[in-house]
């Protein structure tokens, strides 16, 4: 038979993590070693005592039923985390929702709030799932640029006011993947007053909240006053706490909006594995003492591909906290070739910028998933690369 695709399909392209993954499994048979900067997927394992109880929990009958919206001691102990560590109060039972992953969350979300045609206010550029989720609700996205000269926050007062009149969904990411760049009280605030006065709902991702190296700790969106009124933050235990193949998330905030949001779950999902939520509830009821030990590893990776790249002539967007690097590389030619060529030449595998958006061409994502031996490593071969570099004024 002839198998006919949706036309909505051609809005999902394939992604070039395979085209690289593809290319590296290429140089690797040739007996190339490789150095994988591509996903950011934790290489640190969870916390022991996690493990175990995950262990224990697996072998009980009682583990195996549906779970629907969750277990209540989940929630509880989200909403002891955002007290603890973000000074907000949250209520468990009408405050927080969980996700099956932030993927699953951030695609899932603009449905429940977005008519086709509607428009998200996004960036360029932005992680990859934001734009397929408002896709699939049918929207339009409004792209707005994350530049040098403005710190690299989306300018929220060049958005035109036809758009902004228009928006349903303003998405934001701080410290951000591609870009780890770090929001202020001030910036938040200015958040708040914009959706205010457009009737904007802002959802904020929050996924490398305990990724910092340097100074206090990221804001929360929600500890601005007046946030909870607009909008909902997104959080997951996957990178804070090396839990990333449970794939469990949750969403908080807005009431009514969490109201809706469980609504559309209820419909597409019966709920995650009990153990999984239960030993998600112990780490976050762990938080700094699980935390506290990634960030002194991430911070000594981080210092070492920065100032690596710098003295290679990279262009390092600075940051002091995510996951990432974004860097302007410094060769005479597009992004998607250097990401190529430097698998081919080095083994060090990287992101094309413009896997993010358009603005992301002349960058490069590196992820900090190897310790800080392996990116200095990872370093000195691309300072070996045999690609013209680009002229400088």
């Amino acid at each position: 038979m002839k198998v006919q695709p949706s036309q909505k399909m051609s809005l999902f392209a394939p992604s070039i993590f395979g085209d690289l993954k593809q290319c590296a499994r290429e140089q690797q048979a040739k007996g190339m070693e490789l150095i994988d900067l591509s996903l950011g997927s934790p290489d640190i394992p969870p916390a022991a005592f996690l493990r175990e109880m995950m262990s224990e929990l697996t072998k009980l009958e009682t583990s195996y039923g549906y779970t629907l919206t969750g277990v209540q001691v989940f929630n509880e102990a989200v909403s002891r985390y955002y007290k603890r560590v973000n000074q907000v109060v949250l209520d468990p039972s009408t405050e927080v929702i969980q996700t099956i992953g932030s993927q699953e969350g951030l695609v899932h979300l603009p449905v429940a709030f977005c008519d086709p045609g509607d428009i998200v206010l996004t960036t360029n550029p932005a992680y990859v799932a934001y734009d397929a989720g408002i896709h699939l609700a049918g929207a339009e996205p409004y792209y707005m640029p994350l530049t040098k000269e403005n710190g690299y926050l989306p300018d929220l007062s060049t958005v035109p006011e036809e758009i902004a009149q228009k928006a349903k969904l303003l998405i934001l990411n701080l410290p951000g993947n591609p870009v780890p760049a770090m929001p202020s009280t001030e910036y938040f605030s200015e958040v708040v007053a914009f959706a205010k006065k457009y009737n904007i709902i802002v959802l904020h991702d929050a996924a490398y909240s305990e990724f910092y190296f340097e100074g206090d700790a990221p804001l929360s969106f929600l500890a601005t006053p007046g946030a909870k009124e607009v909008g909902l933050e997104i959080n997951s235990l996957s990178k804070s706490f090396s839990l990333a193949g449970t794939r469990i998330a949750y969403i908080v905030g807005n009431a009514e909006m969490v109201s809706l949001l469980k609504q559309l779950k209820s419909n597409l999902d019966f709920g995650i594995f009990e153990p999984i939520q239960l030993v998600a509830a112990k780490a976050l009821d762990h938080a700094e003492e699980i935390t506290a030990n990634l960030r002194i590893t991430f911070a000594a990776r981080h210092k070492a591909l920065m100032e690596g790249l710098t003295s290679i002539g990279w262009e390092v967007a600075p940051s002091s906290g995510g996951m990432f690097v974004w860097a302007k590389h410094p060769y005479d030619l597009d992004s998607k070739s250097v990401a190529f060529e430097a698998i081919k030449q080095t083994g060090v595998v990287m992101v094309p910028g413009t896997a993010f958006g358009s603005a992301g061409e002349g960058y490069m994502r590196l992820a900090l998933v190897q310790d800080a031996e392996k990116l200095t490593q990872a370093v000195q071969r691309l300072s070996h690369m045999a690609i013209k570099k680009e002229a400088t004024v």
